[in-house]
């Protein structure tokens, strides 16, 4: 398996997870700072030169800075794309996603199905999971606002165990908002 399919391979369903750098004749620099595998500054000096030190270690010669002079360093560019798609598929792995789940109520709602919805909000944010709390009023309800923001904050009671809210149920035309964020442990 040549190195473009194994990289296609690894990219495989993921969008954007490697840079690619242009190297060896990719680079329209004259003069190059060259950075040899180590670390070590090599000098500044024409293009030819430094394809030509790349060229007798055996290395790839990557274009890091495209500033005046342009930086470059000797590396085995293959293992460098193979190392770094490998570090950023470990780092989204560990990385943990929030959602944001949507809870409807309504003004007439009855006790027992509050308690039915709190239950389902308690476990959204013990998964870690925001939970967007939205009232709706139909019709006539719409005039009775301070009715349907004091639901919500009978419902939040009922989520005070697992969550916390940074602002007050907020009335956004014809729904009373509130989102609740999970408590850190």
């Amino acid at each position: 398996m040549g190195l473009y399919a194994f990289t296609n391979f690894l990219c495989k369903g993921d969008k954007n997870i490697f840079k690619e750098l242009p190297i060896n004749e990719q680079i329209r620099a004259e003069s190059v700072r060259l950075v040899a595998e180590t670390g070590e500054q090599l000098g500044i000096m024409s293009l030819e030169e430094a394809l030509s030190e790349a060229d007798k270690r055996g290395l790839d010669l990557a274009l890091l800075n495209p500033g005046n002079p342009a930086v470059c360093k000797l590396m085995d560019y293959g293992k460098y794309k193979f190392d770094s798609i490998k570090k950023e598929k470990e780092l989204r792995k560990n990385q943990k996603v929030t959602e944001l789940k949507e809870i409807q109520l309504s003004m007439t709602i009855d006790t027992h199905d509050m308690e039915v919805k709190a239950k389902h909000g308690n476990r959204f944010l013990q998964e870690g999971n925001k939970v967007k709390v939205v009232l709706r009023m139909k019709g006539r309800q719409q005039a009775y606002k301070a009715n349907a923001v004091e639901v919500v904050k009978k419902f939040y009671s009922m989520l005070e165990v697992n969550g916390t809210y940074d602002k007050e149920p907020e009335v956004v035309g014809r729904n009373v908002i509130l989102i609740v964020n999970p408590k850190k442990n």
